[in-house]
């Protein structure tokens, strides 16, 4: 019978130098490991308090094959319920996007205020003794994060506020409660373990080798650094004038922005937070992007920009140069980590080096290592180990 590893205690440990394990990005039973250790607690963006501005607007997400709906209720008040009817627990309502005055499920019609109280039964005289004040929508954990409301599947994680505390000085020059959505959510399916990509968006030492045209915005000025729950990576354009068009024009028309520092106004910067959602910050806009596991080698990203509102013609050119210059960086980053998959599945590969200047990606390992001790392993433990895990 398979037995469970002792965890490991925080400090020193001889596996610091090295990257995870290869099957780590491939195992479904892992993957079930990481929902019970710590996908399902980790906050997870639905979208900007903007978006829903009208009491019964609400949107939707989809996370590890859970349904969550945020709504305005009548109140003004945000809230989070699993999109689960009380009845016989079918999706209450569909889609990415609504504005209803009663949440009415489609299977048996039963419904619900914009608060999540159960308000309609049909054939109410079939259910004697039945208790509607017991039988709203099962509420979900909040959190809004000057402006970004945040869901959880279940408590256990450090709320976002906790985990950029060290940077909130940063990022309170860009309003972020005043951005509005910019452009629509997209979704792209990829064939990769969620950890492939979030290892990507947090390695500094790929940037000069498999991005020219970051290379040519900002020279060497990358810096990273790892703190307990964010990683974060940030660059300054530099003033050698770039031979891509695109980025050429980006550098010359940027405006000025009134609301940041003089340090800030030609600044990039990244915030990845545990375990698989990214700020990108720039000065023209702010990108929000996450990696949703699938299966164990399936992922889906989903990604949305939010701006201030600004009319200028050179503001609204400038943020359509960002979407040319990151499409060009993410069909570079696509190629390369597919490369790096399909490497982690070769039976072939073993836990490689780590440099000391790769701080985020030692930050990773150590944390996967401490909250799954089977990350310690060469290999995967006998089939059933991840049910232990679980129980």
């Amino acid at each position: 019978m398979a037995t469970r590893l002792k965890s490991i205690e925080p400090g020193a440990d001889p596996l610091d130098d090295q990257s995870l394990p290869g099957w780590l990005y491939h195992d479904p039973e892992f993957l079930e490991a990481e929902k019970v250790a710590f996908l399902r607690a980790a906050p997870q963006i639905v979208c900007h308090e903007s978006e829903i501005r009208e009491p019964g607007e609400w949107r939707t997400l989809e996370y590890l094959g859970e349904s969550v709906i945020v709504i305005r209720g009548d109140d003004g008040q945000i809230r989070a319920f699993a999109n689960v009817c009380r009845h016989r627990g079918s999706r209450v309502v569909d889609g990415a996007a609504g504005c209803d005055k009663v949440l009415t499920c489609p299977y048996h019609a039963w419904s619900y205020a914009r608060d999540g109280r159960l308000v309609g039964v049909p054939h109410r005289s079939e259910y004697p003794g039945l208790r509607t004040e017991d039988l709203g929508l099962t509420p979900l954990p909040l959190e809004n994060w000057h402006g970004f409301l945040f869901v959880a599947l279940e408590p256990g994680s450090p709320s976002v506020a906790e985990m950029m505390a060290p940077y909130e000085h940063e990022v309170e020059p860009y309003r972020f409660e005043d951005l509005r959505v910019l452009g629509r959510v997209t979704v792209r399916s990829r064939q990769l373990n969620w950890k492939t990509l979030c290892d990507n968006y947090s390695d500094h030492l790929h940037i000069p080798v498999g991005h020219p045209g970051l290379t040519r915005l900002f020279g060497k000025s990358y810096r990273i650094e790892a703190r307990p729950h964010v990683d974060k990576m940030e660059g300054d354009l530099v003033d050698r004038v770039s031979l891509n068009p695109s980025e050429r024009a980006y550098q010359r028309w940027l405006p000025k922005v009134a609301a940041l520092p003089e340090s800030h106004q030609r600044k990039w910067l990244y915030y990845k937070l545990f375990p698989n959602i990214a700020f990108d910050i720039y000065p023209d806009q702010v990108d929000f992007m996450q990696f949703i596991p699938q299966t164990s080698t399936t992922t889906m990203i989903r990604e949305i920009s939010y701006a201030l509102p600004d009319d200028r013609r050179e503001m609204k050119a400038v943020r359509y140069l960002n979407w040319r210059i990151n499409r060009r960086v993410n069909a570079e980053d696509t190629e390369l980590i597919t490369r790096v998959q399909l490497g982690m599945q070769s039976p072939s590969y073993k836990a490689g080096p780590l440099g000391t200047s790769e701080v985020c990606l030692r930050s990773f390992s150590k944390k996967l290592r401490r909250m799954i001790p089977e990350a310690r392993l060469d290999s995967p433990p006998p089939a059933g180990w991840s049910r232990l895990a679980n129980a």
